[in-house]
């Protein structure tokens, strides 16, 4: 995975290295975007990094994300972290990060129940037990993709109060 800021417009709003992994690890869902040639389709996701170069989502086993990702498997997906509308100003705080990556619809089943178990320590550390057993209940109606990330940028707008 290489990060780099050197595509985005505004040099000025660069969200750095470290803010934008502590924002991929620390998001809680992100907009996967897609196209098949002939159709776009982007989609809210939560997902979960495994602090290397892959995220994972879980979905059904079919549906037109899984149909749209067979035709093209290229992907981008964007992770939106704090947003502050501020109106007196006409403008609005933010922080994102952009991945551009390929997904793989076809894992291990090892991989899979890694992955599910990750997504267990994010959303419901508390209930990793149940998680599991879930999980396992569930495991031959759920799918789970690996989006190898190759790109990531960050950026971020940050207004500091008048003195």
């Amino acid at each position: 995975m290489k990060f780099t800021n050197e595509s985005v417009r505004r040099q000025d709003r660069l969200l750095e290295e470290k803010e934008a992994f502590n924002l991929l690890k620390k998001g809680k869902y992100g907009v996967l975007s897609m196209c098949n040639g002939t159709e776009t389709y982007g989609i809210p996701l939560n997902y979960v990094w495994d602090e290397k170069n892959a995220i994972y989502f879980h979905c059904a086993l079919e549906g037109r994300k899984l149909e749209v990702l067979r035709a093209n498997s290229c992907v981008s997906f964007c992770v939106i972290g704090r947003t502050k509308v501020l109106a007196n100003k006409f403008t609005t705080e933010y922080e994102s990060i952009v991945l551009n990556g390929m997904v793989f619809l076809d894992i291990s089943m090892e991989e899979k129940m890694q992955a599910l178990r990750l997504i267990l320590n994010k959303y419901s550390p508390k209930d990793i037990a149940v998680g599991l057993q879930y999980a396992e209940k569930s495991f031959h109606r759920t799918n789970v993709i690996r989006l190898d990330i190759e790109l990531m940028s960050g950026k971020c707008k940050r207004v500091l109060p008048l003195p």
